[in-house]
Parts: C-alpha cells; sequence; structure tokens
C-alpha cells in the first residue's frame, strides 16, 4: 500500500519533532547521531542508521529539511570523520502540524538526552 503524497510516516513525524524542538532550544543544526540519541530518549533504544537516513534522505527530498557536510578541519581537530549537519526546514512546522491534524492531534513524546528540559510538545 503507497501513502498518500505529502504525508508522513511516524519517524518522518519524530524527526521533525526532534528537529524543531533541537532549534527552540538554540541548536538549530544537528547531526544523525544526535537525531538518534534525541529519538531513543529515556529508552536508550536507537533506531537504526538504515531507518534513520532513510527517512532524512525522504525528509529532504520533500523539502522538510536541509543539509550540508561539515567543514573537514572540524572532523580532523576533533579526531573522528565528517557529519552531515542537517535543519528543519520552515516548511517542516507546516508539514508536521498537518500531520497532527490528520491524527487527531495525536504526537509522540520525545525527550531529547543532554538538553535539560527538551521535550516535545
Amino acid at each position: 500500500m503507497r501513502r498518500k503524497a505529502g504525508t508522513l510516516i511516524p519517524i518522518e513525524a519524530q524527526i521533525l519533532e526532534v528537529g524543531l524542538a533541537l532549534r527552540r532550544s538554540g541548536e538549530a543544526e544537528f547531526h544523525g547521531f544526535r537525531l538518534a540519541k534525541a529519538l531513543a530518549g529515556d529508552t536508550g533504544k536507537l533506531t537504526s542508521h538504515g531507518t534513520l537516513y532513510k527517512a532524512l534522505g525522504r525528509l529532504e527530498a520533500a523539502g522538510l529539511v536541509a543539509s550540508v557536510w561539515e567543514d573537514a578541519e572540524i572532523a580532523v581537530r576533533e579526531g573522528r570523520p565528517r557529519r552531515r549537519m542537517y535543519e528543519v526546514t520552515g516548511a517542516a512546522a507546516q508539514s508536521l502540524a498537518a500531520h497532527r491534524a490528520e491524527q487527531g492531534g495525536q504526537q509522540s513524546r520525545v525527550r531529547a538526552p543532554g538538553v535539560p528540559g527538551l521535550e516535545l510538545s
């Protein structure tokens, strides 16, 4: 069964919720592992990387997130691989609001570890 164009599946809605919450807390850009930790919340169960990055790719294709590779010098200085940095776009909030309305106002409660008081509403 194919989903209706423009609709979000649960993982995509959760990604947008976390991205918007991070932006409200002053963390406009985030990388995949940061996102996975926020999605895991108190359970500590990480979303598989394949699932997460495929969803991010769909959201980027839909114009709901944008991404860029971080400066290679930052990664070298920190002794790690480069990160792809994501940011929710202005259209993300509208799409998420439409998703919530379609779901009868229901939303998931996701907490972002490491950001005190960051809870999605």
